[in-house]
């Protein structure tokens, strides 16, 4: 490569390096900002139980979001999450108590993510559009879970179970610990593996990267099976929390969780964005939530500035492309 031609590529790298970062940086100061409003808008926000209940709250759909952050870099969209994660819920409900957590467990993550890898085969090797695949898993998911259980929440009795979901670990809530984890992992795949770097490159130009080399469709079928575990994880968290399986759980997180994500920072045109933005993503939309439900808004006019958080942040990313 001619020494000009090199100068240019690296300063390009550069640039965009330095935009990543300073995306994050943007994203992080509204948190700040967001915080500081909450504060003075309410004296219970910033108090320790208050803060402990917020990271309690997002990490359902933090892990959701996470996993659909590997979807959406590809330049995809699962909008089955909140079904699969509903599916998951009713299979631990129902064998939890009469089989035990070394069946229950296996058995709604498997067929979360088995649901996921279906969604993953139909996208990249039958060729159907993100959008219908996982519209029709949506459909097909919460009928499932309706059949399992008959329209009829399924209680668990098991009362150690219950500690997953509502218990603490030196002070920190466990679900924000599992969250911290899914996070790490994750950020490691992305970040530090082969395969987040193929991630990236297929969300930037499938063509290039299948020229590249990459396994195109395979690692496209192993992103939804991520997210489709991730919904399983969610789910486990969402069971033990309310101590119950039913059919409705999960319905509208899939929207939360794409929120999560955009608001983070990752791009919807694929191939740029972070776990990390995601958390940031994530915790705007919690502490958001969370000091409309101080400050008595009613919840029907939260979704109201929800949809507004979210194209805000749609039209912020896209001027930046």
């Amino acid at each position: 490569m001619p020494p000009d031609a090199l100068t240019a590529s690296r300063s390009r790298r550069h640039i965009a390096t330095l935009t990543r970062g300073w995306q994050r940086v943007g994203v992080l100061a509204a948190l700040v900002l967001l915080v500081i409003m909450a504060s003075l808008l309410s004296p219970r926000f910033f108090t320790v139980p208050n803060l402990l209940n917020v990271l309690r709250q997002v990490s359902i759909v933090g892990v959701l979001a996470t996993g659909m952050t590997f979807v959406i870099l590809t330049r995809g969209i699962d909008l089955s999450v909140g079904s699969l994660l509903g599916v998951a819920v009713v299979l631990f409900a129902g064998s939890m108590d009469s089989r035990g957590t070394a069946v229950a467990l296996p058995l709604g993550l498997g067929a979360a993510a088995l649901a996921g890898l279906v969604n993953g085969i139909g996208i990249a090797y039958a060729g159907l559009p993100a959008f219908i695949m996982t519209l029709g898993m949506l459909s097909f998911a919460r009928g499932l879970a309706f059949i399992y259980t008959g329209g009829t929440p399924i209680p668990i009795l098991n009362e150690d179970f219950y500690v997953l979901g509502n218990g603490y670990l030196l002070g920190v809530p466990i679900p924000a610990l599992v969250l911290l984890v899914a996070l790490i992992v994750s950020g490691f795949l992305l970040g530090l593996t082969p395969f987040g770097r193929s991630v990236y490159a297929i969300g930037s130009n499938e063509e290039a990267a299948r020229l590249s080399g990459v396994p195109v469709r395979l690692y496209k079928t192993i992103v939804y099976a991520i997210s489709g575990l991730m919904s399983g994880l969610a789910g486990l968290l969402y069971t033990s929390q309310l101590s119950i399986g039913t059919p409705i759980a999960g319905q509208g997180y899939e929207l939360d969780a794409i929120a999560a994500v955009v608001v983070g920072g990752t791009s919807l045109f694929g191939g740029k964005g972070s776990v990390a933005g995601t958390f940031l993503g994530t915790l705007i939309i919690g502490v958001l939530a969370n000091i409309l439900n101080l400050t008595g808004v009613d919840p029907f006019v939260q979704q109201l500035f929800k949809g507004a958080l979210i194209v805000v942040a749609v039209f912020i990313m896209s001027r930046r492309t």
